[in-house]
């Protein structure tokens, strides 16, 4: 997987094996994206693109420790169930050999929205345990009445986001999870080539009864391509589009395209840094729709959850921010 701190190390043979390749994978289509300096325009996108209405606080070394002995890092609500809200919870996985202060942009956007996130620093994520783990961490010190989570975040109420590497852990933690995580956000999910060598390729049948959006960007040819010429049964999972539909036609789903956007661009702050490889517009994209599927989800948003009602919803609209959207939600 390649992530800001080992993408050149990992891109020159990974370019060697995309060539290998070049039968098997599509290039990816797409179109100018709107950027944040576009005029505004009256949508959900739109809404949850901007940050919400919470103050956040943000709680590094929050605790520890994960199975790495990793500490867990919390961005919150600063005014904690102001009006009596229990808060939903978002717990998230980071790329391979990235940690959350990369992300923090993404992670500040949902606390304001009225979520508790947090964040394990462990830097390999894939098998899910560790951001299954945390959410229960959490909820112990959610049950401790000297803690400032206490009686305010909903158990009940908890998704999963994460981006590469964690993008395989947070499909692999709903299903660990024991129904725990209701919904998950892969953001750039590896096609099984990555995952082929090591143990944790997703458990893209095993999600229960959660809902999945799936999220890549047109220019991440090599690692989450969108589409791929040889079908699954002969060369595997390698694509957005096979994993789409490898879910079980029982979850909700849904698939959407980020136009021009690379496999490192939800950790522009919000543009992309000169450090960050592989970004070309930074984390901008990532801000609406996800934001909006977690509410409908998660902060039963009605008019979020129509967004994703297939064929009808503004999600699947003419849009020049998005590509392939694709989804079975009827309702």
């Amino acid at each position: 997987m390649t992530l800001a701190s080992t993408a050149h190390a990992m891109l020159v043979p990974a370019l060697r094996i995309c060539a290998v390749l070049t039968v098997l994978l599509l290039p990816a289509t797409g179109s100018a994206i709107v950027t944040a300096d576009a005029p505004a325009v009256t949508t959900v996108e739109s809404k949850y693109a901007e940050r919400g209405p919470w103050a956040v606080t943000a709680v590094p070394g929050f605790g520890c420790c994960d199975s790495s002995g990793a500490s867990y890092d919390l961005w919150r609500p600063a005014d904690l169930g102001a009006g009596g809200v229990r808060h939903p919870i978002i717990t998230w996985g980071n790329g391979t050999d990235a940690a959350p202060e990369q992300y923090t942009h993404l992670l500040e956007h949902w606390a304001s929205w009225g979520f508790v996130v947090i964040a394990a620093r462990n830097r390999q994520t894939g098998s899910g345990k560790d951001i299954a783990g945390a959410v229960e961490y959490l909820l112990r010190q959610a049950e401790d009445p000297a803690s400032p989570l206490y009686g305010r975040v909903d158990p009940d109420l908890v998704g999963a986001v994460g981006h590469s590497q964690g993008a395989t852990g947070v499909i692999n933690a709903m299903a660990l999870s024991g129904g725990r995580i209701k919904t998950v956000v892969p953001l750039e999910l590896p096609i099984q080539l990555w995952c082929s060598t090591g143990s944790w390729c997703p458990d893209i049948t095993g999600p229960g009864n959660g809902s999945i959006f799936l999220v890549n960007g047109s220019a991440d040819a090599v690692i989450s391509p969108s589409r791929q010429l040889l079908p699954p049964p002969v060369i595997g999972l390698q694509s957005i589009q096979a994993y789409y539909e490898a879910i079980p036609a029982t979850i909700p789903k849904a698939w959407g395209t980020l136009a021009e956007v690379n496999h490192n661009d939800v950790q522009g702050q919000p543009q992309c840094a000169p450090a960050i490889t592989l970004c070309a517009l930074g984390v901008h994209g990532y801000l609406g729709y996800p934001t909006a599927w977690l509410a409908a989800r998660l902060l039963g948003d009605t008019a979020a959850q129509r967004v994703f009602v297939s064929g009808t919803g503004e999600f699947f609209a003419p849009n020049p921010n998005w590509v392939n959207q694709i989804g079975n939600i009827t309702g």
